[in-house]
């Protein structure tokens, strides 16, 4: 079951799952705990092209790829050609190696400002911007896209088209329009029409939550990579998993309690040390929650942990807890 390795410009990936932009989860320490799980390429959160709103400590945070593993993809988010284009620029200048701009984003307050999934409505806008960043940068840029803005409007094969013209060396596809947010289920149709028509690499996303389930989105699509992102909260090991199973055809088991806990523990150190203590015992809340959704007394644990706002803390909270469930001690 090879995959071919996917190539973005000069970068030959190791693998073909890739992990999607998410704003408020791709931060830093998750990119490095995924690429080190497994996923061939990670992208950075969106970033807006308003270098304006640069100086603020959530754009310098976001904007910090020192020490990440080649190749560094940064995400840009925009509707003026070109601010995108000096974004772009910038980004390149400060150490991106692949720019990837973003039209896929449902989020209204993204939307509202003609930004994101809003731009697929302006097909005339949209090549203006991506002509600008592609001419703006040496290096390779990326689209991420939804399938359309609404059930009645999937023109995600035009925009591909128009991308693939426009110079863009790899598109990824979220199966749902920009109307359907996160709901119902992702159709990989249009997808695999996509893929039919232009010759660039293009990436399936939505719903992929499984390696049988990327198996088969790449079967249905002829897609040449997947990109995973919220059926990686609280699993970055589904990295591992799905290029395991695509390469081998078999299932790796999932990671012990003690494996699970080690993980957590060192994505609760990097947010530490990354945000500084305080912020950082914020942050690891929601990610917290997400490791321990399937397992027994999350809920009754997670009240308590989101009271804490002390690293140390957090630490022997997690620490606490994962002995109590290896001594069986938590009801399921």
């Amino acid at each position: 079951m090879d995959q071919a390795v996917l190539s973005i410009g000069p970068y030959q990936l190791p693998n073909a799952v890739i992990l999607a932009p998410m704003a408020g989860v791709t931060d830093q320490p998750f990119r490095q705990l995924c690429r080190r799980l497994g996923a061939g390429l990670v992208v950075s959160e969106m970033v807006t092209s308003d270098s304006r709103l640069w100086n603020s400590r959530k754009s310098q945070l976001r904007l910090n790829h020192s020490g990440e593993p080649e190749p560094r993809s940064v995400q840009i988010a925009g509707g003026d050609p070109q601010m995108m284009a000096d974004a772009a620029r910038m980004n390149q200048d400060s150490g991106a190696q692949i720019i990837d701009i973003n039209m896929g984003c449902p989020a209204k307050k993204v939307c509202n400002k003609a930004a994101g999934s809003a731009l697929l409505r302006d097909e005339a806008l949209v090549a203006d911007i991506l002509e600008a960043v592609v001419a703006a940068v040496q290096v390779p840029v990326t689209l991420k896209i939804r399938t359309g803005w609404d059930p009645a409007n999937r023109n995600g094969l035009t925009i591909a088209r128009i991308a693939e013209a426009s110079g863009i060396q790899a598109l990824a596809v979220h199966g749902r329009t920009r109307c359907e947010l996160y709901t119902g289920e992702a159709e990989y149709a249009t997808i695999a029409a996509i893929k039919q028509a232009i010759s660039i690499p293009v990436i399936a996303n939505g719903d992929i939550i499984s390696p049988q389930k990327a198996r088969d989105v790449l079967q249905q699509t002829g897609a040449d990579a997947v990109m995973i992102g919220r059926a990686a909260q609280g699993r970055p090991w589904i990295f591992r998993e799905i290029d395991h199973f695509l390469r081998t055809g078999a299932v790796l088991p999932e990671p012990t309690l003690d494996a699970q806990h080690a993980i957590l523990s060192e994505h609760l150190d990097a947010l530490h040390q990354f945000y500084g203590a305080e912020h950082g015992a914020r942050i690891a809340r929601k990610h917290v929650g997400w490791y321990l959704q399937t397992l027994p007394g999350a809920d009754e644990f997670r009240r308590s942990f989101n009271a804490i706002s002390c690293a140390e803390q957090q630490h022997q909270a997690i620490n606490r807890y994962f002995t109590r469930l290896l001594e069986g001690d938590l009801a399921a």
